[in-house]
């Protein structure tokens, strides 16, 4: 074999070795002819200008490669490039705040290098290796450990304390620790003597392949909620860390918007964001505006707990389908940290897009809409990817995966959207009728569901009173027979209805529009304090108890309506801060004496 020697190569430790040539190139799949030493899902570079790729298909001396850059111009004959190595990711501290692309390329740097477009061929390290890190061992030399215990730490930014771990695979006696100071991330920081007596090296960074899970020693019961503050996914439809979300919706109904908002807003400690084949537009938007934003609990930059993934539609369509298993394998590595981390996966339909893509370049069999057959596994995957575990350090991680949906045309019934539905337990469905009446978040409290509940109402009940499941159990069976009401009322209007059906109607409208509607832009609505929302929930449930114990004794629904106090709880998502929640326990008040002034009448 010859080895390569072009000069445009960056490379970590890895020599490059030409393993066959190009046969024949449709797109981005390149058919491969003597082939030599190569295994499934190496990495590979094709031709003079190093297009990095995958081989995704073996038969004897020929093979099939997905390359994740533009192939125009590559010729048959010219030769495929490999290290035996398959594509894998660079972990380690200076992830954080960087925007990279499908494969992990930092997109910064090559703009710096290249300009506005990204040429062909560009290898640019993932990490900085010039930066050096304040690193602060934690073990001493002579002590034994095991893959996943931390031997250093290093303050990645101010939220976060970054634990340099024993790569999973190794275990030992320490033989050697590097003092406290400055490193790079290629510097070696421990060596550790395993059971073989070889010494292995620790460095501040390792590798690790995008496609096989990082391990765990034990997956661990799902009991906290991600509180998200907004009110209609945490009080109806909430998730649990470590859980899995999909969230279908048409165009223009406020997939990426919710993702945002949870951005933001969320508890979790890291954020990777995954804009996988949006528009371009979009993912502009998004890397304009976060980075001038303001986390809201720490009031630090935002920046410094995100990690973006930006492969827009117009980038090469394999890297697309790449991008998902690079963010999940980042997250998997700050969970071993004992991080809980949320994904936001939009949209997962383009991902689904670019397997259909190429597998129909490859020739592979069409299953339903022509996707492949295996578009299900591939979801099970990466959703069986989320989850609360036990690190092997002994430390509590979670990594709970958010995944939009565009099903063409609003239609839920085609294939992404019915096989996510699968594979994840809670589902926010997003209502075309809601967006256009600007009724955002746009979730349909008819359509969505969440199996987290019974998981959480332990932690809802201790940070409630104890109220948080019977209020949420009193308010769906109203929105449920209020859906049945409004049947008849489109049939012949609401004036044939009594009023103690009528007090149904007005309270699940209350409900609507001063608790579930949410305003993005107003600096008291755009997030809600789960102490804040118990209260809320509670003042509007005693509005229909003590309405429809005035109406039986005599009140009309228009008696009730034109009290001041259903103004004032209308505006009390506006008018009370997340500080001021004892202001709802006056208007409470007020709202008894209102109802008391109104029954005095007919006594």
């Amino acid at each position: 074999m010859r080895k390569s020697s072009n000069p445009k190569e960056v490379r970590d430790r890895a020599v490059l070795e030409i393993i066959g040539k190009v046969d024949k190139v449709i797109g981005p799949v390149v058919h491969a002819r003597e082939i030599d030493r190569a295994r499934m899902l190496d990495l590979v570079e094709v031709g003079e200008d190093h297009l990095v790729g995958e081989i995704v298909k073996l038969d004897g001396e020929r093979a099939v490669i997905q390359v994740y850059e533009d192939t125009t111009g590559l010729a048959p004959g010219t030769d495929i490039y490999s290290a035996g190595v398959p594509l894998s990711v660079d972990l380690g501290p200076g992830l954080i705040g960087t925007i990279y692309d499908g494969i992990q390329r930092p997109l910064e740097v090559i703009r710096d290098t290249s300009g506005q477009y990204i040429q062909k061929g560009i290898h640019v390290s993932s990490l900085d290796k010039e930066k050096k890190w304040g690193f602060t061992p934690v073990m001493e030399t002579g002590v034994d450990v095991s893959g996943g215990e931390t031997v250093g730490t290093v303050q990645e930014t101010e939220l976060i304390l970054h634990r340099i771990l024993v790569p999973p695979e190794v275990a030992g006696k320490i033989t050697w620790v590097a003092g406290a100071g400055e490193y790079t991330v290629e510097d070696v920081v421990a060596k550790v003597e395993d059971g073989s007596g070889e010494e292995v090296e620790i460095r501040m960074s390792q590798k690790w392949p995008v496609r096989r899970g990082r391990p765990s020693t034990a997956r661990k019961p799902l009991s906290i909620p991600l509180i998200s503050g907004q009110r209609v996914i945490d009080t109806l439809f909430p998730v649990a860390k470590g859980g899995t979300v999909v969230v279908p919706g048409g165009f223009g109904t406020g997939k990426t918007m919710i993702q945002h908002a949870l951005s933001k807003w969320s508890d979790a400690d890291l954020i990777v964001y995954i804009g996988c084949g949006e528009r371009g537009n979009e993912m502009t938007d998004v890397l304009i505006e976060f980075p001038k934003l303001i986390d809201p609990r720490t009031k630090r930059p935002l920046m410094e707990r995100t990690i973006m993934i930006a492969n827009t539609s117009n980038m090469p369509v394999a890297a697309r389908e790449a991008s998902i298993y690079t963010g999940i394998t980042i997250a998997e590595y700050y969970r071993d940290q004992g991080y809980h981390v949320a994904i936001m996966a939009d949209s997962t339909s383009r991902w689904a897009e670019a397997l259909r893509e190429l597998s129909g370049r490859m020739e592979e069999m069409p299953a339903d809409e022509g996707y492949p057959a295996y578009l299900p596994t591939r979801l099970a995957e990466f959703y069986e990817r989320a989850g609360m575990v036990q690190t092997l350090g002994g430390a509590d991680g979670s990594i709970t995966i958010i995944g939009s949906v565009s099903p063409p045309g609003g239609d839920f019934s085609e294939p992404v959207t019915q096989h996510s539905k699968r594979f994840v337990r809670c589902t926010w469905a997003l209502d075309r009728q809601l967006a256009n009446a600007r009724h955002y978040p746009a979730i349909s409290w008819v359509d969505s569901y969440s199996e987290y509940i019974d998981e959480i109402s332990g932690w809802w009940q201790e940070n409630s009173g104890g109220e948080w499941v019977e209020l949420r159990r009193r308010i769906m069976d109203l929105l449920q027979q209020e859906s049945k009401l409004q049947q008849v009322v489109k049939l012949v209007g609401p004036d044939v209805l009594p009023d103690t059906q009528r007090i149904i109607l007005e309270t699940c409208t209350m409900f609507k529009n001063a608790f579930l509607q949410q305003n993005s832009f107003d600096q008291i609505d755009m997030y809600c304090v789960p102490e804040k929302q118990v209260k809320m929930l509670q003042i509007i449930l005693e509005f229909y108890d003590q309405g429809l114990e005035s109406i039986k004794k005599g009140a009309t629904i228009h008696q009730l309506k034109r009290m001041e106090v259903v103004s004032d709880i209308m505006r009390m998502k506006f008018a009370v801060a997340n500080d001021e929640i004892e202001k709802i326990d006056e208007l409470r008040d007020k709202l008894t004496r209102s109802m008391e002034r109104i029954a005095e009448m007919f006594e």
